[in-house]
């Protein structure tokens, strides 16, 4: 998916969200799915409609096209920061749409010790480590699907990079310790995100950005509608293209001052290695005429880095 040391970040119409997300689906070879097991991180971070969580026809559209490629299996697995995850799951249909697809669902808040995977390593801003849940560090596959949303509580910007906060415990059995008071209480809060996604892989990201939240988030906030679905393998790049969208709307002082790539989320992920380290290693793509002038008004954006 990369040229000459680019990544490709595809834009669709998404004025029918489903054609959207086909079309970019389509750009990606879904038959090394088949056999697999694979792990789905949707945004079930709060009880809220889209774009404050998943769109139902999003996840439906997702999980239909995986499961039509044979995985050994299917797991989407959450953890909710705003609300009880299995009532949110519940709430938001996400149970109901899994038994009649045939996928699993689990409620990481519920799982034991042995579910997780603890992460020490130098260099870490996490004051104890953090631990990841194994359905993703041990995922043959991993898709992710996040919205476009700025955040009020210190994140700034939740997309793909903090959509990972998801993935990760807030307690663990047998541990007396609060890690979510850690984070959303350090001033490295937005460094510590970063670092989450260094620790587990993706193979594609769709970001649903219908609509999104220009201020404010991640539950509500001033409602923006881009239309489009954005995909890639890239997740610095997708945040990058996304900010670069918020940015063409009017967002919040903290996500539009400075250049994207200084922004903390995405310099600390541009430094790990998690993804592309420039502006100019995105190559955008629109899949159709009408995301062709989105497409434009991102890459001007992204120009203002050069």
């Amino acid at each position: 998916m990369t040229r000459q040391g680019q990544t490709d970040i595809f834009i669709a119409d998404a004025t029918d969200r489903i054609g959207g997300l086909h079309a970019i689906l389509a750009e990606f070879d879904l038959s090394v799915l088949s056999g697999s097991a694979v792990a789905l991180k949707a945004n079930f971070n709060s009880d809220d409609p889209f774009p404050a969580s998943t769109h139902i026809d999003m996840l439906r559209g997702i999980a239909d096209s995986i499961i039509n490629e044979g995985p050994a299996h299917l797991t989407l697995a959450e953890r909710s920061g705003m609300g009880e995850t299995r009532a949110v799951l519940e709430n938001r249909g996400v149970f109901s749409l899994a038994h009649e697809l045939g996928f699993s669902v689990v409620v990481l808040d519920e799982i034991e010790r042995n579910g997780w995977q603890e992460i020490q390593a130098p260099g870490l801003h996490w004051q104890r480590g953090f631990f990841i849940a194994n359905v993703f560090a041990r995922a043959d596959r991993v898709i992710q699907t996040c919205c476009l949303k700025t955040h009020r509580y210190g994140g700034h910007f939740t997309m793909s990079l903090k959509n990972s906060v998801g993935l990760v415990a807030k307690r663990v059995p047998g541990l007396d310790y609060d890690f979510m008071s850690e984070l959303h209480s350090s001033p490295h809060q937005r460094t510590m995100i970063a670092e989450i996604n260094k620790f587990y892989s993706t193979d594609l990201v769709l970001m649903d950005a219908t609509e999104g939240f220009a201020t404010g988030g991640p539950d509500k906030g001033k409602l923006i509608r881009p239309k489009v679905i954005i995909g890639g393998r890239d997740r610095v790049a997708i945040d990058a293209t996304g900010v670069a969208l918020l940015r063409s709307f009017g967002t919040s002082r903290d996500v539009s001052e400075g250049t994207i790539f200084s922004l903390e989320q995405i310099a600390r992920a541009a430094e790990l290695g998690i993804g592309v380290s420039s502006a100019d290693q995105i190559r955008l793509v629109p899949l159709d005429a009408a995301s062709e002038p989105v497409a434009e008004k991102i890459q001007a954006q992204l120009d203002n880095e050069r």
